[in-house]
């Protein structure tokens, strides 16, 4: 009966991970994109690494552990940790078995959104005359944006703000008719 319940839990939780990565990866790469990416970090990956500048060591292709190390972030041209997500993948229990691209992936997916709210935050500190990027720059950033937005639908951003928003009903009511009647009876002294 436990495992039953484990069971649908896991297949939910597969699911539900399934679903977010297929939003995210439409939000952030075409078609086009992606098998070049992956092309040219499979290239990469294949290849003996000969690295100069830090010694005499001779490098031989048959050996790769006498060659000086490369994280995995720098091999796939990335910021982000891809070592760490790796760990973290394995550690959260998501499935059995992990492959070593979803890691790139993934991390590769998280700098891309990280530098689109980051480049549309600044954008909004500069409009606003400030060299500090703030909460509220990012919840506007966010908020304006219609990607970002629908991403960011459930989050609440703490110290964020609200949008500007005036309803049209609230606004007084510009006409020439309006303007004559107030000045005739403007408050007069009886």
């Amino acid at each position: 009966m436990v495992f039953g319940r484990r069971l649908t839990l896991i297949l939910a939780v597969l699911w539900m991970a399934s679903q977010v990565c297929t939003c995210i990866l439409s939000i952030v790469l075409s078609a086009a994109q992606a098998p070049k990416y992956f092309e040219d970090l499979q290239s990469s990956v294949s290849s003996p690494v000969r690295m100069s500048g830090r010694g005499k060591k001779k490098v031989v292709a048959g050996n790769p552990r006498s060659a000086s190390k490369k994280s995995k972030s720098a091999k796939a041209g990335l910021q982000f940790p891809v070592g760490r997500v790796y760990r973290l993948l394995r550690r959260g229990k998501y499935a059995h078995r992990i492959g070593s691209g979803a890691a790139i992936y993934l991390a590769a997916v998280m700098e891309y959104m990280a530098a689109e709210v980051l480049e549309l935050a600044g954008n909004a500190a500069r409009e606003n005359k400030k060299t500090r990027i703030l909460p509220r720059h990012i919840q506007l950033a966010v908020r304006n944006d219609d990607e970002l937005n629908k991403f960011f639908a459930c989050v609440t951003i703490p110290q964020g703000g609200v949008m500007p928003n005036i309803l049209s009903q609230l606004l007084p009511k510009k006409t020439s008719r309006n303007v004559s009647s107030s000045q005739e009876y403007g408050g007069g002294s009886q």
